[in-house]
């Protein structure tokens, strides 16, 4: 089921990119995405409960909209910090452990924080500890103050 579940998600995924309609193009998309569900539809989708999984897959699509606004805003504010005359930075790197539980979760939580400008996780682990470098205190201090890990924490609560 995990197999058949990845390859429909790959398949799909290779679809939209593509966009494709050319019977021996789909065709090799088809075989394409068999092949890579064959090796490793087990990091896709592990062993723990199916329904669970594609539940908070599809809460995922749901935050997607908040980290993109997110992103915006810090693209913002750096290109302000970068182009003012002073470059207000003051570049700090923060410890903090986190609620998440999932490594799902984790992961997810450790790539929103890099792919927001301004912050870089240095180093995120299965023993819930981050370490994070931020352009300025105020982009460690959203960090603390934890919106972004509230709305990845909605992920687990299925």
């Amino acid at each position: 089921m995990r197999f058949l579940v990845s390859f429909f998600i790959l398949f799909i995924f290779w679809f939209l990119l593509s966009g494709e309609t050319n019977l021996i193009l789909i065709i090799s998309g088809i075989i394409s995405s068999l092949l890579v569900s064959y090796l490793s539809y087990d990091m896709l989708i592990s062993k723990s409960d199916l329904r669970r999984n594609i539940i908070m897959y599809l809460k995922f699509i749901k935050y997607i909209p908040y980290l993109i606004f997110q992103i915006i805003l810090a693209n913002i504010d750096v290109i302000y910090r970068v182009l003012h005359p002073k470059l207000p930075i003051d570049p700090v790197v923060i410890n903090f452990k986190t609620k998440l539980d999932t490594e799902f979760c984790i992961v997810a939580y450790a790539n929103s924080i890099t792919l927001t400008p301004g912050t870089v996780t240095i180093d995120a682990n299965k023993s819930k500890d981050f370490i994070v470098h931020a352009l300025h205190s105020s982009y460690a201090h959203s960090l603390l103050s934890g919106e972004m890990e509230k709305r990845i924490k909605e992920l687990e609560n299925v």
